[in-house]
């Protein structure tokens, strides 16, 4: 008898010296810490988010569908380019969007076109929890397996595991788009790496930003800002000369672009007919933007791109099947003197602060409500970044 067992007895005793090895690769990198987003490392590509092609996507009464690939000033009078939904629209599948799933595709898109600034990381054996500057946190368990996890005002079904050093979260968007995230961590120097990539049919965008321990970085951010040390008798450079420009100290905190803003400049580009026909009228929309921004505290000049100032663009078409699609950005732009590498004199430039767009379509009766109601989120989410960005 006690033969017989001593086999399966050895057996066990080896199966379980092999355990913890087993259990230590699971978490193979520690990702626990505070990190601050190095903008200098990081890419900001342009255009960024899902594909547009949201026709085949959209039915007559679909919700709006945020975050279509494009971005900055769409046509007209001071745009040109990209953002537009063109036309040629033909027939469109009808396949049902709900409004949760447009909301989910916006936050989700929003959060990779304006990652967070500051992030904490907590680890245990079997979760993961990343909580960002300016959502709740969120707790992943890496397993494989699918679970659900509040993301802004909806769910979103997430899988994350581990793959080798990295930590895989994927965020099912909507039926066929994925978001996937990567994170890992890079030895000397420390940075937390995180490459995202939209997955969908025929191939997505990808980026990659760069974290860094937080106290690293704001010491930095304190020492550039502290004034510099005057060499001796070099005689005054000129406040715009390129020598001036490149010793001034670069403020690298949150938002600090925002900082002071008290008067902004209101611009809504012209509508098209097929806007008109849709129930979209400029005027109206100029006077509800003017009205939540004199709401947000700030001093408001109408049709005035002179400074600091808000951007409004939506292209309509209308199909012949009735179906009203739109295409709106939401643009914070100032204006900034700056030499270039090319340039032997300071030059006048348009910075771009803040963009948020998003894609609508759906019956006439209810889509202008849809696209002034988003635009008027974007609006509301520009003033508290304003508001915060001067605590």
């Amino acid at each position: 008898m006690t033969r017989s067992h001593a086999p399966a007895l050895c057996l066990l005793l080896f199966v379980a010296s092999l355990c913890p090895a087993q259990l230590s690769a699971q978490t193979p990198s520690d990702l626990a810490g505070a990190w601050a987003l190095n903008r200098q490392l990081s890419q900001f590509p342009s255009e960024l988010g899902f594909s547009a092609d949201f026709l085949g996507a959209l039915g007559p009464g679909a919700g709006p569908v945020s975050g279509g690939r494009g971005g900055g000033r769409g046509g007209g009078r001071r745009g040109g380019g990209g953002g537009g939904t063109g036309g040629g629209l033909g027939a469109p599948k009808i396949v049902r969007v709900t409004e949760e799933d447009s909301q989910r595709v916006s936050l989700l898109t929003d959060e990779v076109r304006n990652p967070f600034e500051h992030v904490t990381i907590a680890e245990t054996p079997t979760t993961v929890t990343i909580t960002p500057d300016r959502a709740a946190a969120r707790t992943f368990h890496p397993n494989g397996k699918d679970e659900d996890i509040p993301v802004g005002r909806v769910t979103a079904t997430v899988n994350a595991h581990w793959d080798g050093s990295r930590l895989i979260v994927v965020y099912k968007a909507e039926t066929g788009r994925e978001l996937h995230y990567a994170y890992s961590l890079n030895a000397n120097p420390t940075q937390l790496i995180v490459d995202v990539e939209f997955v969908e049919q025929g191939g997505g965008d990808k980026v990659r930003r760069i974290y860094e321990p937080a106290a690293s970085l704001d010491t930095r951010a304190t020492a550039t800002s502290a004034p510099p040390v005057a060499a001796a008798n070099p005689g005054p450079a000129p406040a715009s000369s390129p020598a001036a420009a490149a010793a001034a100290p670069i403020d690298q905190r949150p938002d600090a672009a925002l900082k002071g803003l008290t008067k902004l400049g209101v611009v809504v580009e012209d509508l098209s007919s097929d806007a008109a026909a849709c129930s979209l009228t400029r005027d109206s929309l100029e006077t509800m933007v003017s009205k939540h921004l004199t709401d947000a505290g700030f001093r408001v000049v109408r049709n005035s791109d002179d400074d600091t100032y808000m951007y409004v663009n939506i292209n309509t078409t209308k199909a012949s099947t009735g179906l009203c699609v739109s295409r709106y950005d939401v643009t914070l732009y100032s204006h900034a003197a700056a030499p270039l590498s090319h340039t032997a004199s300071p030059v006048l430039l348009q910075v771009e602060l803040l963009h948020k767009g998003g894609i609508a379509g759906g019956a006439p009766a209810a889509h202008a409500d849809g696209v002034v109601k988003s635009v008027l989120e974007y609006v509301d989410q520009f003033s508290a970044r304003i508001r915060n960005a001067a605590k």
